[in-house]
């Protein structure tokens, strides 16, 4: 018992962070486009308590770390939040800039890996102290998670972040016909979750950018 609540004591603030923060940038670049829905709806916010989803936010994680801690379980902790509203029609250059909201989400989770790593490093390199060692297991959870959310939505599947930045790119018939397999798109993650070929597409990609932001930060 004491190692899960450790466990999600750790987790608990990146898992939150890396989430919402996701949301609210796609929330931020629509309305930089644009497109008010997000703002008027008040998602263009750092609470938290603004974009949780009670099961994608906390259940889906906290049950993920549960399994990992009591019986070893590995897997890909991941989550979602309350999706951001973007009404591409009212984008200036719908096609065009649907492409700077979907990357918004990633990129955010790209800069806050690259913030847990560089607290990495200081806790790493600093005086030790009763707070050193918590501090580097946060950092390290939060660079994961970051990472893993960062890669999972670059997949090209809509609704995705990387399924609508293919739609944004592809000449218009084939946008079309891509942008169809929208409501397809969260069974086929699944399918591809419980048959382990997420997996096996997901961790050397996560492992190869783990690998680029150590040797950013120098650890």
């Amino acid at each position: 018992m004491d190692s899960l609540i450790s466990t999600l004591a750790i987790w608990a603030l990146p898992v939150v962070l890396a989430i919402t923060l996701h949301e609210a940038a796609h929330g931020y670049v629509a309305r930089h486009f644009g497109d008010p829905t997000a703002d008027l709806a008040g998602r263009i916010t750092l609470n938290p308590l603004r974009h949780i989803d009670p099961v994608g936010t906390i259940l889906v994680p906290a049950g993920i770390l549960a399994l990992s801690s009591l019986v070893g379980a590995g897997g890909i902790l991941f989550g979602w939040a309350k999706p951001v509203p973007v009404n591409f029609g009212r984008l200036r250059k719908p096609k065009a800039d649907m492409l700077w909201v979907a990357a918004a989400g990633p990129f955010m989770n790209l800069l806050m890996a690259l913030g847990w790593a560089i607290l990495f490093r200081i806790a790493m390199t600093g005086e030790p102290g009763d707070y050193t060692l918590p501090m580097m297991k946060m950092a390290d959870a939060g660079m994961q998670i970051n990472a893993v959310l960062m890669v999972l939505n670059l997949l090209p599947i809509p609704p995705l972040d990387g399924g609508r930045i293919a739609v944004s790119l592809l000449p218009n018939r084939l946008a079309w016909g891509f942008a169809r397999l929208e409501p397809y798109g969260f069974p086929i993650l699944l399918v591809l979750l419980f048959t382990g070929v997420l997996g096996t597409i997901l961790w050397p990609l996560i492992a190869g950018f783990r690998y680029l932001l150590g040797a950013i930060v120098g650890i």
